[in-house]
């Protein structure tokens, strides 16, 4: 039943969200600048899909499957109006390892099952999200994530015959080393025209995108050397890539639509279907939170970005819904994860786009390219490929953004940014945002404790009519598990003489169980010195917790006072009693 209702109102949400989107009975003009908006991004889009699904050690076809799909799918389903989804240079250190490991079936599990995670994050209003990840984290691990991108171009882009092995960074560092005596000129040749294209075409001011004007130089360059050099040879998309339809054998990308199949139906590592079970399941679920938790946190930011750029307001749960659902129904076609792309984002705002419909045009373009583009595709250098993900993983680093924390942040947040960044690269991703969150906490939890303060006041006996045996401590800031027992400690430590001890907390923001225990601990310290308490002031909410964890107003034990005045009231009262 509780299943039925969740699917439900998912149904209601996607419905609602496509309504939307269709409702706003936008002009002709804004439906022409639209779709233009979204035939640019299109252009954009599909050499980039191709080469990052390469980066991510799949065919170039399931990135275009991802960036069809996604783009469509999570555009009217989501939270924001502009957002173009696809495949991200972020999810490729991620998507590699699992692709070596359990082959392509377990990454589109694992795409799966990051949809559903997103799905309900979305479901839990997590959307602020993005607010609670520290700037040092985020910076850290997508410069390594830019490093490592640019790491393993080097082999593509030198033609390199490297040795095959090695799971980690420094190990696949070495064998690339050591594989640089066998340097291909004809691959540097084209590989070094097209980066060359690539960092000149902007300064051309041309509305045709550097990318696509730099794999246009580098395919054109190619075939002519080809035709015209005797032994020239560069590996492209088609001598790479092969897939096999209806029996036939054919180069470079497949020009048919995708086709529904079942993750688990597709090979793992060994060839063999990957199949289904708890045990997979199990090893694939902490890449797959990886995936999750970066996915959210590429596509709320990249939406904060375009409401900058667009002067809309996307809802960020919203957004996470869409990016679930969109991430669910793209394995299902082949179409590894997906997340929001900042890059096509901005040149989708740029052109004008202002609707989920530029998003829907661009996911058609792509589809128009698989169809009717995929043998001209298939003559894309494989050098030129590298030179493009070279940029993109330089364009990723932020190494100013880098370089400047460095200099200006402080101690404790260039650590953690030193962290993330060393074990993004050495390691993985998954370590790098567990250890780098975990220790951004306890570097938060310390400063917090470092703000919370419980000092005795010097009071003025004779002005307020108080004798000597008053004391009064003054609260400040939160109260928790990590700060409680460093404020009330003192308190304990009373006088002999001392019978009546007041609480300023006035300025207590928090109370958690671990400060509620240690008040009843107070407390009860200091009935058996029959010692009187009162609490001067503390918020109603707050103030509801004490009493029910039993710090109940008691006569001549404990009292409560909304003003000082009051409390000093009580404890003249008090003392003329006892």
């Amino acid at each position: 039943m509780c299943c039925g209702r969740k699917h439900y109102f998912i149904g209601i949400n996607m419905f609602s969200a496509v309504k939307k989107s269709i409702s706003a009975k936008p002009s002709f003009q804004e439906i022409q600048t639209n779709i233009l908006a979204g035939l640019t991004v299109g252009v954009i889009a599909l050499p980039l899909s191709m080469a990052l699904a390469i980066a991510s050690g799949v065919p170039p076809q399931h990135g275009l499957y991802t960036a069809m799909i996604a783009g469509i799918v999570i555009a009217l389903c989501g939270g924001s109006k502009v957002n173009i989804s696809g495949p991200t240079a972020a999810f490729v250190v991620i998507l590699l390892p699992i692709v070596q490991q359990f082959g392509l079936g377990g990454l589109l599990l694992s795409g799966l099952m990051a949809g559903v995670i997103l799905l309900l994050m979305g479901l839990g209003k997590l959307g602020k999200l993005i607010e609670i990840v520290p700037y040092p984290v985020t910076v850290g691990f997508t410069a390594g994530i830019g490093v490592v991108i640019a790491t393993f171009q080097i082999k593509d882009f030198f033609g390199l015959e490297v040795a095959a092995g090695g799971e980690h960074y420094l190990e696949k560092l070495s064998h690339i080393a050591q594989a640089l005596t066998s340097i291909n000129w004809q691959e540097t040749l084209i590989g070094a025209l097209t980066l060359a294209v690539l960092l000149a075409w902007p300064r051309l001011k041309s509305k045709v995108p550097a990318h696509l004007a730099a794999l246009l130089v580098g395919a054109l360059i190619a075939w002519i050397m080809t035709q015209m050099v005797n032994g020239f040879s560069v590996a492209t998309i088609g001598s790479r890539f092969h897939y096999e339809l209806d029996g036939l054998l054919g180069s470079g990308i497949p020009p048919i639509m995708p086709s529904f199949e079942w993750p688990w139906n597709l090979p793992g590592a060994d060839g063999q279907p990957i199949g289904m079970s708890f045990e997979l399941v199990r090893e694939l679920l902490p890449s797959a939170i990886t995936i999750a938790i970066l996915g959210a946190l590429e596509s709320l930011l990249c939406a904060v970005v375009a409401d900058g750029m667009s002067g809309k307001k996307h809802n960020p749960n919203d957004e996470l819904i869409g990016q679930g659902l969109g991430n669910m129904l793209v394995p299902l076609f082949g179409g590894i994860p997906a997340t929001a792309a900042i890059a096509r984002t901005a040149a989708n705002v740029k052109a004008g786009g202002s609707m989920p419909l530029a998003s829907v045009v661009h996911g058609l373009f792509i589809l128009a390219g698989i169809l009717l583009l995929a043998p001209l595709l298939s003559y894309i250098p494989m050098a030129s490929m590298a030179a493009l993900l070279l940029v993109v993983a330089w364009n990723m680093s932020e190494a100013k953004h880098f370089a400047r924390t460095l200099k200006v942040a402080p101690r404790d947040d260039v650590l953690i940014l030193v962290l993330c960044f060393a074990l993004t690269v050495l390691f993985d991703m998954t370590i790098a945002v567990a250890v780098g969150m975990g220790l951004a906490a306890m570097l938060f939890i310390r400063r917090s404790i470092s703000l919370t303060d419980a000092r005795a006041v010097e009071t003025n006996h004779q002005a307020y009519e108080v004798p000597e045996s008053v004391v009064v401590y003054d609260i400040n800031g939160p109260l928790f598990f990590g700060s409680a027992h460093k404020a009330l400690k003192t308190i304990a430590l009373v006088r002999p003489d001392v019978r009546v001890v007041i609480l300023d907390m006035s300025e207590v923001t928090l109370l958690d169980m671990s400060a509620i225990v240690a008040m009843e601990s107070i407390a009860q310290d200091l009935s058996s010195k029959k010692v009187a308490l009162i609490i001067n002031n503390l918020q109603p909410r707050m103030l509801l917790k004490l009493r029910r964890a039993g710090i109940r107003k008691r006569r001549g034990q404990v009292e409560y006072a909304r003003t000082m005045d009051d409390s000093f009231a009580l404890a003249r009262r008090m003392t003329a009693q006892g």
